[in-house]
């Protein structure tokens, strides 16, 4: 049987609007107050409808994430950290899946979907600026590294700084040629901001940015990771460290180097990017950048809702979350 208001309130010896208010977290209710309804609310197991609160609001509940890539395992995990952090606040999450083509993500960004989600979470990889100017009004929080002019929150991690860490570590190895694997062909990309610490990192050392040491991807994939490691292998290129531009490359490469006979890292040091779990339990666990993914979910939520309730701001912010260099044994070894 369903538990209503009315229920919870003659338990407590309240009002009904006395419980409305400790439902809806109102601030003028006493602690004592509120404790006495809470404990009301824990014995009789009311479970507020959440459907009617957001309809109350003219709201629906529901904000929409958009990732290009949900086979690959940082998305996944990124959307796992999305629907927590909604979840704390009473809202539900729709996923979309772009597969990172433009079509998708402009026909997800130009509000197909308006009137049944209260906002927008995007990761966009092909869209333009242009693609974002006319578009519904609903709140939108872009992630991840493309740059757009626009007046939209855009939360991402320092690429460039993250990069230059990831190879000024394998610098202090006494590491010298260092390749990077997954670089973009095409307009601006993550890859390309990666690729850019990679070579100003090297630059401050004094070392040189061997382009030859630079391998180009169609993906993301370990095949892509497979295929490149095998090329620059192939034409004698190799290398005594591996920067790489996801750990689904890395781990690619970690494959290749065990079949060719490479040690891993006495021969070649190898380090990713994105930290995703399965680094973490292979044959030779990998060094990997490791993005705060739950603050990135939490401040993408928290983004959409503020814009929600009207909160006043000056103009769109640039928010940078926190990383951090996880060492594991693809760059130190086994203990």
């Amino acid at each position: 049987m369903r538990v209503s208001l009315k229920d919870v309130a003659s338990h407590a010896g309240v009002s009904i609007k006395t419980v409305s208010n400790v439902v809806n977290d109102q601030p003028h209710v006493t602690p004592a107050m509120r404790a006495r309804v809470q404990k009301s609310i824990d014995e009789l197991g009311y479970r507020p409808n959440l459907t009617a609160r957001h309809l109350r609001k003219g709201r629906t509940g529901i904000v929409a994430l958009a990732l290009p890539e949900l086979g690959n395992p940082y998305f996944a995990e990124l959307a796992a950290e999305v629907v927590d952090a909604a979840a704390e606040h009473d809202y539900t999450v729709l996923l979309d899946h772009t597969g990172g083509r433009r079509d998708q993500e402009t026909l997800v960004s130009q509000g197909f979907r308006s009137r049944v989600i209260d906002g927008l979470i995007l990761s966009p990889i092909e869209l333009e600026a242009d693609d974002l100017r006319e578009r519904a009004p609903v709140p939108l929080v872009l992630l991840g590294e493309r740059e757009y002019d626009l007046p939209y929150d855009h939360i991402s991690i320092d690429n460039v700084a993250a990069a230059r860490e990831a190879v000024r570590h394998l610098i202090s190895l006494g590491r010298r040629d260092i390749a990077f694997l997954g670089a973009r062909r095409g307009r601006s990309q993550p890859a390309h901001l990666r690729l850019r610490g990679w070579r100003e990192e090297l630059d401050a050392a004094g070392l040189v940015a061997d382009d030859r040491l630079v391998a180009a991807t169609d993906g993301w994939g370990h095949a892509d990771g497979a295929a490149a490691m095998a090329r620059l292998l192939d034409a004698g290129h190799r290398p005594d460290a591996v920067f790489a531009y996801n750990d689904l490359i890395a781990i690619g490469a970690l494959r290749v180097l065990s079949e060719r006979g490479l040690r891993v890292p006495e021969d070649v040091a190898v380090v990713g990017f994105d930290d995703v779990v399965e680094g973490r339990f292979g044959a030779v666990t990998l060094t990997s950048v490791s993005p705060d993914k739950a603050s990135i979910a939490r401040m993408a939520v928290e983004s959409v809702l503020s814009q929600l309730d009207g909160t006043p701001r000056q103009q769109a912010r640039r928010i940078h979350a926190g990383y951090t260099l996880v060492h594991r044994e693809s760059t130190l070894g086994h203990d």
